[in-house]
């Protein structure tokens, strides 16, 4: 992909600013001034990414900074974005203030440790989404895991010690193949840049293996089904903070993998593993709707319900189509904004009723009517309500696997794409079961008559991801416009490499890109 040098480093100012931030919190004294410090940086951080706002919507690489770091090993200070990263690095960014706020009654101990911890997230966040660089990328990829695991652990309920850990081996594990992976790439394509890499065609057997590594750490991120056990433990023991930003930007982290490395490094792989994927996502859709229906915790429920979306998210990725992957980057934006309002709605729930138990939280219509407004719009959302931000991701998605007239490797697409029906089903289900019950269920006492309603904080950061709902999803064009040439630059890179690779008579998964050729021919692939 193009790029020029930028003359303004704004991406590295995004990136370590927050860490600036945290360094400055060491001479702040007392709760509230850390509170307010923390507040202002995160605004701060807010007007310093205005100069992303001259984005173009182009398909190259944009804002690039490029300087040698260790020549000795070919390292170098890379960033840049493109169509992709530029969305998520927003959400990132969006979200620190909101979980500045959801916290500020919420945690009431180690107040400047705790946001210590949130700004040093937010500064591997955003440099995980522009890092151009691959063992870049590891590092902030890896700087992550102890921020994280500290919020959970420190922070966390009752069991934060096993979710903790349960967390942490997991992401270890999944690290540790993911710089098996930076390591193969280094070997055998001779460099760490990112768009150089892309310029190569590795052959088969390595992507075969590279794929296998990368794409099991990716999908413990996500996380894909059978790798999701640790999310439901981690969000339920996470303070409000800690779930917000577990599923609006780290569950993103493992599907932008797949999408910045997988599909352009790995491209005959992908589709040599496609079938798996699709089957493993419409897995998670059901299962993770499945298991929401049955929940009486309603932070548990939610965490099962993110295992469901970002089945959506996997799926579209995996159909190869500049319209499944537009429906997986807008899901990745809308669950992001969706299900973290979720957890910060819970937080504030919770500090009323000090209970998370469906049952104990009942009748709000009448008492609570700001918070049940705020949690019905959420609510609606989730489930793909037309007209609201969730129904744009799904409806894409699934329009992209019906309108694939051709197998991929043997598999009816169309036909298993039947199966996001009854997960639809599903996420109506249990978000219309547990908002009618909390709105209009018969309380068993009158204790929740005394609870005050959203205060002044509370709407002011709840506001913002109620404006993204209604406004993703009534004009979702200028998302759209701004995602599109990325990916259809991505789709076509991806379809002439598996054409090139498919030509050596020593690939196995020459007929499954044939069939994938003759499918984009006959059904219009990047429509």
């Amino acid at each position: 992909m193009p790029f020029e040098i930028s003359a303004y480093p704004v991406l590295t100012v995004l990136t370590f600013w927050p860490t600036a931030a945290a360094f400055g919190l060491a001479f702040v004294k007392g709760e509230t001034a850390v509170r307010r410090f923390t507040l202002a940086a995160a605004l701060v951080e807010v007007a310093l990414a205005w100069p992303l706002t001259a984005f173009q919507k182009t398909d190259g690489f944009q804002f690039v900074e490029l300087l040698p770091w260790v020549d000795d090993w070919g390292l170098q200070y890379f960033l840049g974005v493109d169509g992709i990263s530029i969305m998520m690095i927003w959400l990132s960014i969006l979200t620190l203030p909101v979980c500045v706020l959801c916290s500020w009654t919420y945690i009431g101990r180690r107040i400047k440790e705790f946001h210590v911890c949130l700004l040093l997230m937010t500064t591997a966040c955003v440099g995980v989404f522009s890092a151009l660089d691959l063992a870049l990328f590891y590092i902030f990829w890896e700087a992550l895991l102890i921020p994280m695991y500290l919020l959970i652990a420190v922070w966390g309920g009752d069991d934060r010690r096993y979710a903790s850990l349960k967390f942490f081996l997991y992401t270890l594990a999944g690290s540790t193949l993911l710089l098996a992976a930076v390591a193969a790439l280094r070997i055998e394509g001779g460099t760490f840049s990112i768009p150089g890499l892309m310029a190569e065609n590795f052959p088969f057997p390595f992507q075969f293996w590279v794929f296998l590594a990368m794409g099991i750490a990716f999908a413990i991120k996500v996380p894909m089904f059978p790798f999701h056990t640790w999310l439901p433990a981690a969000h339920v023991q996470a303070p409000s903070a800690g779930s917000v930003i577990l599923a609006a930007v780290l569950l993103k982290m493992g599907a932008y993998g797949f999408l910045r490395f997988s599909l352009p490094l790995t491209p005959a792989a992908s589709l040599y593993f496609a079938p798996f994927m699709i089957v493993l996502s419409l897995a998670a859709i059901i299962y993770g709707g499945a298991i929401a229906l049955g929940q009486t915790d309603i932070k548990k429920l939610v965490a099962y319900s993110s295992v469901a979306h970002m089945g959506f998210v996997t799926l579209g990725i995996f159909l190869f189509s500049v319209r499944g992957l537009s429906g997986a980057i807008m899901q990745m934006l809308n669950h992001g904004v969706i299900t973290g309002a979720l957890f910060m709605l819970i937080g504030a729930l919770y500090e009323r009723s000090h209970s998370r138990d469906i049952s104990r939280n009942l009748g709000l219509g009448r008492w609570l009517p700001a918070f049940m407004f705020f949690w019905g719009l959420m609510s609606l959302a989730s489930f793909g309500f037309p007209g609201t931000n969730g129904f744009v991701g799904e409806f894409l998605v699934i329009a992209a696997a019906f309108g694939q007239t051709t197998e991929i490797r043997g598999v009816n697409v169309p036909l298993l794409g039947l199966l996001t029906a009854p997960g639809a089903m599903l996420a109506a289900a249990y978000a219309l079961k547990v908002t009618l019950k909390m709105a209009w269920g018969q309380p068993s006492s009158a204790k929740g008559r005394g609870w005050p309603d959203l205060n002044l904080r509370e709407w002011a950061y709840l506001l913002l991801p109620a404006f993204f709902v209604i406004y993703l999803g009534l004009a979702p064009g200028g998302v759209l416009s701004t995602i599109e040439p990325t990916i259809a630059a991505t789709v076509e890179t991806f379809q002439s490499s598996a054409t090139e690779l498919a030509v050596s008579p020593e690939n196995p998964p020459r007929a499954a890109v044939e069939t994938f050729q003759s499918s984009d021919a006959e059904s219009g692939l990047g429509d």
